[in-house]
């Protein structure tokens, strides 16, 4: 049987939607010890500083994953249901571990940063099945629809949050969730008809030659620009609203409610509508607009912070749109620019190199929060979408295919 056959493993349409919802399921386990922080810090008695190695290990783990899965070529050597399936295993084994071991950052911090190198191979795997379905005219859609999968998957451990159980069993939620998606992605998805065909060549060196191409390392430092702000709004954008409004007697609930709504729900609005405008409007255009928005956000931030609930609840919206609206976009772009046997490997790099940067903006924010206070502590992600926006100017002048 022939692994990208239509005919006998549904319609492409079916396919997309597979994958869509095996990153929506797999990627529950990313945030959920970070959705679980105040409860870990109030049985651990841990501070807030050292809580945020749950994040930053998980982040440094996917970064170490997805550097091996590029030097090794997974993505271009296994089939990629296959790893994906593998991966999400992996991801939930180590987070029913840290449900059900963990008691305290001695043990929970290596079993996040286990997590996060299994995560490496469900994320960028998924782009690449998600991009071998879709035909150039619309894969800015499709990777868009992946990433708004992803947000949405990022945020679940926010919603599931909103039940009253103990923190374990929330873990356990999580992981059950990412066991469903390796299930499907085993026995349901497979590569589609556009995945390049051919000869696997070993090729651990092409990280650094694809770094030195004019326009992949454009695309690349655009896409850094968009991750150095991203996960740390993911991270923190929750602490700074429920200080933001902490006056208003909004209860823990409704800023875990709030919390996904703008983060995931928004989020792939965003994705949706990046998608949509790369296909139409042309790739860098759309994130450069994406990047202009979110940075404004970044800059915007102080004062929607003492602006009410109702204001700050519609900014966030606003800034969790924008700011995740420009991924499947460089995703996008990247799979465009280098197609060939190294496509996998060209997005696992790009991934690698975006996560290891999170892992500083991570820590930074609370650095700066306990300086200047959580109003002005978020301004400094601005960094990111300027950045990304001039590289993206150099970018339409290196006359590459969808620069309008």
């Amino acid at each position: 049987m022939n692994e990208s056959s239509p005919s006998a493993l549904g319609t492409p349409r079916l396919q997309l939607s597979l994958i869509a919802a095996v990153q929506v399921l797999g990627l529950a386990t990313w945030f959920s010890a970070s959705a679980v922080v105040p409860s870990l810090q109030a049985e651990w008695r841990i501070s807030l500083t050292a809580a945020v190695w749950l994040t930053v290990s998980t982040q440094l783990g996917f970064v170490v994953g997805a550097v091996a899965s590029a030097a090794l070529n997974l993505a271009d050597r296994m089939p990629a249901h296959a790893l994906l399936a593998l991966s999400a295993t992996g991801a939930a084994g180590f987070t029913l571990a840290f449900a059900w071991l963990a008691d305290g950052l001695a043990l929970a911090v290596p079993l996040r940063f286990a997590t996060g190198v299994f995560l490496a191979g469900v994320y960028p795997v998924g782009m690449k099945l998600m991009a071998s379905w879709a035909p150039r005219e619309s894969r800015g859609r499709s990777l868009g629809v992946l990433i708004g999968a992803l947000t949405l998957g990022s945020a679940l451990p926010h919603i599931i949050g909103t039940i009253d159980w103990n923190w374990r069993l929330l873990m356990t939620a999580a992981a059950s969730t990412t066991v469903i998606a390796a299930l499907l992605s085993a026995t349901l998805v497979r590569s589609g008809p556009y995945l390049t065909k051919a000869a696997f060549i070993p090729d651990p060196a092409y990280v650094v030659k694809m770094f030195r191409e004019r326009r992949p390392r454009l695309i690349n430092f655009g896409y850094l620009g968009h991750m150095w702000e991203l996960y740390a709004l993911w991270t923190w954008l929750p602490l700074f609203g429920a200080i933001a409004v902490r006056e208003s007697n909004l209860g823990g609930r409704t800023t875990s409610i709030a919390t996904f709504l703008a983060i995931g729900v928004a989020g792939v609005a965003g994705c949706l509508i990046g998608g949509w405008a790369a296909d139409r409007l042309g790739r860098s255009r759309t994130a450069t607009a994406a990047l202009a928005v979110s940075g404004t956000c970044c800059l915007l931030s102080p004062l929607a912070f003492v602006a009410g609930p109702a204001v700050l609840f519609v900014f966030a919206m606003v800034w969790g749109a924008s700011v995740i609206a420009d991924s499947g976009v460089f995703s996008t772009m990247l799979s465009e620019v280098v197609d060939g046997p190294h496509a996998g490997t060209a997005l696992t790099a790009q991934t690698a190199s975006g996560f290891l940067l999170t892992t500083v903006s991570i820590q930074i924010v609370p650095v700066l929060a306990s300086l200047v206070t959580w109003q002005f502590a978020l301004v400094v992600l601005a960094a990111g979408p300027i950045a990304g926006v001039a590289a993206l100017s150099r970018y339409k002048t290196a006359g590459a295919p969808g620069t309008a």
